[in-house]
């Protein structure tokens, strides 16, 4: 689930929301603990108490049997999820051959020298890569597209031996002379932001904390920055920990102390804003004015305010309201004089509008890119124009509009997915990441004319995808909607119902699963199975309405569109209902924990990764509230009712002949807490009449997945590939008796 819309650069974050979405996907909450050898496995899960406490709501009587897990300080709860684990992973370490799986799927990952985000800045090419055969994450910088890497940022520098660390966010300044970073430990996300110099590696003495997603936002002359801070004295753990954050001023070389306050709750009457919204301030290079966004959590639209920048800088912003969440705004940039806004309103494949920043207003604004049959879905400035990442037909364009109102197709050197698409506003152009489920990713730069280049950053892994290939095809739903699905499988595969096919869904935020090249996928591949992505309606791959289509009292579509798909998929012969795996990842965990409550039958394998399984109670973790507004409240009756048929702990019954399941967690996650997967497990396992196994996998040195290393990633990945594979039944991989 997510946090706050901030945290995933639908406004200023570097780290491009594709790239996110599926880094989180992949690795849910990657990891390996220790080895057990069998003889000293457990010969059971433990056996969670059951305290039930019912609740009614709504003239409704909710009962729960597994409340006390909620209370992280019961005596109970961690030896309950600690054996949870170790019984998980007992019971992997019996599959034989998922050793030397793991290892070639770390082998292929390790060739890959992955690229996760670019920014010019000041001539200087900033780019966040994890070389090849490395762990983590890293940032480095270069004088230009043909000169050398140098490296500024090492997370590992900080690592011990139980703890990892991660960069959670950079932003470098305008000139290119200093870097605003954010690290954390353990996929905890909870970063401290520092400042670094760029031509001598030196960090200068302040470190903000309570930074987590703190979108810094550099003052044109580069001598300090805007940045958002959670409240003080928060901890995680707390039901209130994302409410009331703060966006600050901080000047270089000062206390954080004597920062001052630009936009939070009740600070300014001009400003409306509520304990969950997130306010986010942001200058820009060549603009004399700052916006403020109020940001309500995962809500995409947002209130958008404009202030002078010189009132700004001395901490008496006088806002100016530009549009409120009603007009349907979700991406805004300055450029030069004027305010860019990309927005659904009337438009549910998206326009682009252009008001003056002297004098803004929604209402007076100009369209300069009317609706099409593209689906709009981020803008950027560079000096020479407004540059757009669209998709066509799942296919990713980018565009530019010119200050005159001209659009220049950019020519993409082949047909794949756009993303991390990066400008500087005193710079002409723009630089992106181009790939598709069989190509590996490419590093462009797009020249105004609309040339592309492609450089050496991201340097082409020593793979050979020549046996690959991957196809879209459209299926009719129950309520005959076209549901977008990818199928990627070995050109050698027979479609005779005999492959194992693991197939992936998400449907929230309206985030899009594009094609994207994952070698870890290649091993599975390699062994005779077909990976399949149903892009179900909740998602954004088809605009606006295909989000609203899988939100809230529509979000039955979502698990539904899978199922729909993944009866396709049986009917085509790809697979069959003995061979076929689901996995739902986070909000996808509503996805998933509906499809096996709904239709145990269809398939063998269900992966829940830290998964949103008790909907009903989401809004008392730490990351509940901000996540309102794309699921509901139980405050409401309308929000209940829709609650109620997405929460999978209610609709697992008794009796009921459920596949094998393997769930995931992190003891650190932020945004899924712990005991929705700890008690969709024990549920599970007291319900379940097929005898098949139910198992939750814990990391204790990970959050979410985010910020994995790449070794936790390809160990997670070699325990789901050899879970299945046993599943469905590989002799390769079944356990001998002992």
């Amino acid at each position: 689930m997510l946090v706050s819309r901030r945290l995933f650069g639908g406004i200023l974050a570097m780290i491009d929301r594709r790239r996110l979405l599926s880094s989180a996907v992949a690795a849910g909450a990657a990891g390996l603990g220790p080895r057990i050898a069998w003889a000293d496995a457990p010969l059971a899960p433990p056996k969670a108490s059951v305290r039930p406490v019912t609740d009614v709501l709504h003239g409704v009587t909710v009962t729960d049997p597994y409340r006390w897990m909620e209370n992280p300080k019961d005596p109970e709860w961690m030896p309950y999820l600690m054996g949870q684990n170790a019984y998980a992973r007992a019971v992997l370490a019996r599959i034989p051959g998922r050793e030397a799986l793991a290892a070639k799927i770390g082998s292929v990952s390790g060739k890959l020298a992955a690229v996760g985000a670019v920014q010019p800045a000041g001539g200087l090419i900033f780019t966040q890569v994890r070389p090849r055969g490395a762990n983590t994450f890293k940032l480095y910088v270069r004088e230009g597209a043909g000169a050398h890497d140098r490296l500024l940022i090492d997370p590992d520098s900080l690592a011990s031996a139980a703890t990892h660390y991660s960069l959670d966010y950079w932003v470098p300044s305008p000139d290119g002379k200093y870097v605003a970073y954010g690290v954390s430990p353990a996929g905890s996300e909870d970063s401290v932001l520092r400042i670094l110099e760029t031509a001598t590696g030196t960090v200068l003495p302040e470190a903000i904390d309570r930074a987590q997603g703190a979108s810094p936002s550099w003052l044109p002359d580069s001598s300090g920055l805007f940045l958002t801070r959670l409240k003080a004295g928060t901890k995680h753990g707390d039901i209130d920990h994302y409410l009331d954050s703060v966006s600050w001023l901080h000047l270089l070389n000062t206390d954080p102390a004597t920062d001052r306050k630009i936009m939070a709750k009740g600070l300014d009457p001009a400003v409306s804003a509520q304990d969950i919204d997130a306010p986010v301030v942001l200058a820009q290079a060549g603009s004399d004015f700052v916006l403020g966004i109020v940001a309500s959590g995962v809500q995409n639209e947002f209130d958008l305010y404009a202030s002078p920048l010189a009132a700004a800088l001395a901490g008496q912003p006088v806002w100016t309201k530009v549009c409120g969440k009603d007009d349907d705004v979700v991406y805004v940039v300055p450029f030069g004089p004027d305010i860019y806004l990309l927005t659904h309103k009337d438009a549910p494949r998206y326009r682009i509008l252009k008001t003056s920043g002297a004098a803004p207003s929604f209402a007076g604004a100009v369209e300069v890119a009317p609706e099409s049959p593209l689906v709009l879905k981020a803008i950027t400035a560079a000096r020479d124009g407004v540059y757009v990442a669209a998709l066509d037909a799942g296919l990713g364009r980018i565009f530019k509009l010119g200050p005159d109102g001209r659009k220049t197709m950019l020519r993409l050197p082949y047909a794949g997915s756009v993303s991390a698409l990066a400008t500087d506003p005193l710079a002409d152009g723009c630089w992106f990441l181009l790939d598709s489920w069989v190509k590996p990713p490419v590093l462009c730069y797009g020249a105004p004319d609309g040339a592309v280049t492609v450089t050496d950053i991201a340097p082409q892994p020593d793979i050979d995808v020549g046996p690959y290939e991957s196809r879209e095809v459209m299926v009719k739903a129950r309520d005959g909607t076209l549901v977008p699905l990818s199928i990627v499988y070995a050109k050698a595969a027979r479609r005779d119902g005999q492959a194992p096919l693991y197939l992936q869904a998400y449907g929230a935020y309206e985030l899009d699963i594009d094609p994207a090249f994952n070698p870890r996928v290649l091993p599975w591949l390699d062994l005779g199975g077909v990976f399949a992505v149903a892009h179900v309606r909740g998602g954004g791959e088809l605009g606006d309405a295909w989000h609203l289509g899988g939100m809230k009292l529509t979000k039955p579509n979502t698990w539904r569109d899978c199922i729909d798909c993944a009866e396709y998929l049986i009917a085509e012969r790809w697979t069959s209902r003995s061979k076929l795996a689901v996995e739902g990842t986070s909000a996808g965990g509503i996805m998933i924990g509906r499809f096996v409550t709904e239709r145990p039958d269809l398939l063998a394998v269900a992966i829940i990764r830290v998964g949103d399984s008790n909907a009903l109670r989401f809004e008392f973790m730490e990351a509940g509230p901000a996540n309102v507004p794309e699921f509901g409240t139980i405050a409401d009756p309308v929000g209940f009712q829709g609650l109620r048929e997405m929460d999978a702990l209610s609709h697992v019954k008794d009796g009921v002949r459920y596949p094998a399941v393997l769930l995931t967690t992190g003891v650190n996650d932020p945004r899924v807490a712990p005991w929705e997967p700890g008690k969709m497990t024990a549920r599970l396992q007291a319900a379940t009449a097929s005898g098949k196994p139910v198992i939750l996998r814990v990391e204790t040195d990970a959050g979410h997945g985010i910020g994995s290393t790449r070794t936790q990633r390809d160990n997670e990945t070699g325990d789901t590939y050899a879970f299945i594979l046993w599943q469905t039944g590989d002799p390769r991989y079944q356990p001998t008796a002992g």
